[in-house]
């Protein structure tokens, strides 16, 4: 890993007064992957960031799907050039379907995915490699502080040691409709 991959949030997401969900770009060689383009203020909300990186939607490799709820997959066909990851296949716009589980997929040299259900028993989590340290990005944390028990998680308990896995990696959190943050000993468990 020289250097690792890069981390662009491309929308921040929120709970209120609107929802959004937090929509990420990462950077891996030749590697564009957006993960979860989901609600946002506009399509332009997600576009935009993208262009100012210098990249177009064609430009786009990879998307990947933490879950399948509309707030996190409503704006997929925006990258109508893009390999679609969710937690059990791999398909695009061109008719490619490959069933594959998410545990340990490769997407790139420093991006990985790993099942960590919770937030649905479907969810997976994004693992980047970069120059200061690793990012996961996850629904398994709404934001940094709430909410502390997922209200839609399906088991708590589940929910609980998908957070500990997450934690014994990840030094960045980037969370379903949050600011990325650093966990510490308030991050909810």
């Amino acid at each position: 890993m020289i250097g690792g991959a890069r981390v662009h949030i491309l929308v921040d997401g929120t709970l209120r007064p609107d929802v959004a969900s937090t929509c990420s770009l990462v950077l891996d060689g030749d590697h564009a992957i957006v993960v979860d383009p989901g609600l946002a203020p506009s399509q332009e909300s997600i576009t935009g960031p993208l262009h100012e990186l210098g990249l177009s939607r064609s430009d786009v490799t990879d998307v990947v799907l933490s879950h399948h709820h509309p707030d996190h997959t409503i704006n997929v066909g925006l990258f109508p050039m893009a390999r679609i990851h969710d937690h059990w296949a791999i398909y695009d716009f061109a008719g490619r379907w490959d069933t594959v589980e998410c545990e340990g997929r490769q997407i790139a040299a420093n991006v990985s995915l790993m099942k960590t259900p919770g937030h649905t028993d479907e969810d997976m989590s994004t693992v980047v490699q970069t120059a200061d340290g690793v990012y996961v990005l996850t629904h398994e944390w709404w934001t940094a502080s709430e909410p502390v028990d997922d209200p839609y998680a399906p088991d708590l308990a589940e929910l609980r040691q998908s957070r500990a896995r997450i934690l014994e990696i990840a030094d960045v959190i980037v969370p379903g409709h949050g600011a990325p943050f650093r966990p510490d000993e308030s991050t909810p468990r």
